[in-house]
């Protein structure tokens, strides 16, 4: 592997072959990890009677009593279950993350697709760059580590938005059923049926809890450990308190809506305000790039010796920190928490 990576280093191998052997790399891990992570063959059903007999056998408890629910602290793989804890400090983080985010807990393919991701942006570097292989690596690494929680958090803030815009009228449409004389949970069941994803989703996950035996604020409190939205963290208190202390529900419920639109209201407000200098943070940061390319366009080989000069990356790793640096001050000084 050492005498392979030399002789790429050393240009003895073309670029097309590495990008071949690059691409029966990526084939070969993928062909490797579908054979490690793959179900066994048997049957669902052939399954469960083995977790229950050996499960029988391990307890000596009776088929009736013994649990065949997979644990939270597990994926059920004990290959993958190893190589995650290997590999990640704190894998229930990512869990919670992905669970924010809408998404399976599924370790095993966030895993996948850091590595795919990290040989994808080995591959771009080596072939688009001159940078030395090992600095190609710990960039292609980095890339592969961080593009997976960027997409985590762009999918979870897409989420935490949408249920914020619907959840003041899913809270309506509960006073109404409680002002009909409906009960708290048949009110949460019909706003899980009539809204979609994720307030519907969400909703019919409680009440589903509620009709396995789960009492209601214990259900809520694993909502709101899904969601991690102070909104929702309102109406679960309002319900524990209602549950503990009894009053009038569909006036705390109508008072808890009319507080969230007037919290939506003054974050659309800030929005507005703030937009000048967001705009101006937009055209400051986007400015480096934009007269890169008009010196590209003008004198290419000019603009190309930034690259291929080792003073030049040093220069361009430096103006990407120091834009960066500025883009998360003006970032938080434009962004105010209510």
């Amino acid at each position: 592997m050492i005498e392979l990576l030399n002789q790429i280093q050393s240009g003895e191998i073309s670029n097309l072959n590495f990008v071949i052997l690059i691409t029966i790399f990526v084939f070969l891990l993928i062909v490797l990890l579908y054979y490690i992570f793959r179900p066994s063959d048997d049957s669902t059903k052939a399954r469960i009677e083995k977790v229950l007999v050996s499960a029988g056998k391990k307890d000596g408890l009776p088929l009736s009593q013994i649990s065949i629910r997979r644990k939270e602290d597990g994926s059920g793989n004990p290959t993958l279950d190893k190589i995650i804890h290997n590999l990640t400090p704190r894998p229930e983080l990512l869990r919670e993350k992905m669970q924010r985010a809408g998404l399976q807990p599924n370790l095993g393919r966030l895993l996948v697709i850091s590595i795919f991701t990290s040989i994808c942006a080995f591959a771009l570097l080596k072939l688009g760059t001159t940078t030395h292989i090992a600095v190609t690596i710990i960039v292609g690494i980095a890339i592969g580590l961080g593009t997976p929680h960027l997409g985590l958090y762009f999918l979870k803030s897409r989420r935490h938005n949408k249920f914020i815009s619907l959840f003041p009228d899913a809270i309506d449409l509960m006073v109404r059923g409680l002002k009909a004389g409906l009960p708290i949970t048949e009110c949460i069941k019909n706003a899980g049926e009539e809204f979609p994803d994720p307030v519907g989703t969400e909703f019919t996950a409680v009440t589903d809890g509620v009709k396995v035996g789960g009492k209601l604020p214990e259900e809520l409190e694993r909502a709101q450990h899904r969601l991690g939205l102070q909104e929702f963290q309102f109406f679960t208190v309002a319900l524990s308190i209602q549950t503990e202390t009894g009053g009038n529900l569909a006036e705390t419920l109508a008072n808890l809506s009319d507080i969230l639109r007037k919290r939506k209201q003054m974050k659309l407000k800030i929005k507005a305000m703030s937009s000048e200098a967001k705009a101006s943070a937009y055209i400051i940061g986007s400015l480096p790039f934009i007269m890169y390319m008009i010196i590209y366009m003008m004198n290419p080989g000019y603009a190309t010796e930034l690259f291929t000069d080792e003073r030049g990356q040093i220069a361009v790793a430096i103006g990407l920190f120091m834009i960066a640096l500025g883009c998360a001050v003006m970032y938080k000084m434009v962004k105010f928490e209510i």
